[in-house]
């Protein structure tokens, strides 16, 4: 039985807001620690490094908010598609980015091959690769050409995806039909493109 697409986007969302908060309750303890030390008589000039790493902290959140949530595509694509079962999952890598591990992974039917590569990121900024995809499978949404959605049964983990290699399949997206053209942008995934955010360190 496919997953409640509600019941889907509550558990994401849950997983969001708790990323966010936790991450701003570090921030703010951050903030807190040089005002505690000059309380307390410590005026030493290791407690106001907190302020710096406090803003590192906000600024990677809102980065990771900006470029790697993709809820709100992922609930249109939910809403567009149907959810398909996939049999297989293959996880073959994963890349630490800023906007989150981007895993290359290949669904598939048993006993079909040529299922393209895709390039999966968690939809509510959770880094680990759930398990349960490897071993039950997953449902997809949307449209392999342009993109879509896995659901990780079980787990109810949601990963947006995109083609591994994006070029390839320009051709594809340019002469497709228009009422599948129409679909992927009714889902906000027809020129949609996750990219990894130019960030300079250092002078």
């Amino acid at each position: 039985m496919a997953p409640d697409v509600a019941q889907v986007l509550k558990h994401n969302r849950t997983l969001l807001y708790r990323h966010i908060a936790t991450r701003l309750a570090i921030a703010v303890a951050l903030f807190a620690v040089p005002f505690a030390a000059h309380l307390v008589g410590y005026d030493a000039a290791l407690p106001a490094f907190g302020i710096p790493a406090a803003m590192f902290v906000v600024i990677f959140l809102a980065l990771r908010l900006r470029h790697g949530s993709r809820l709100k595509v992922c609930e249109k694509v939910l809403r567009t598609y149907p959810l398909e079962y996939r049999t297989r999952v293959s996880k073959k890598g994963s890349e630490w980015k800023y906007i989150g591990n981007v895993h290359t992974v290949r669904l598939s039917v048993r006993g079909q091959h040529g299922a393209p590569s895709l390039r999966a990121i968690n939809a509510s900024t959770v880094r680990r690769w759930p398990k349960e995809a490897e071993e039950s499978g997953a449902w997809f949404a949307g449209d392999p050409a342009f993109g879509g959605v896995v659901v990780v049964p079980g787990s109810n983990d949601m990963f947006f995806v995109q083609p591994a290699d994006w070029e390839k399949y320009e051709q594809e997206r340019s002469q497709a039909a228009p009422q599948r053209r129409g679909l992927a942008e009714q889902a906000g995934i027809s020129r949609l493109l996750e990219r990894e955010p130019h960030i300079l360190v250092g002078g």
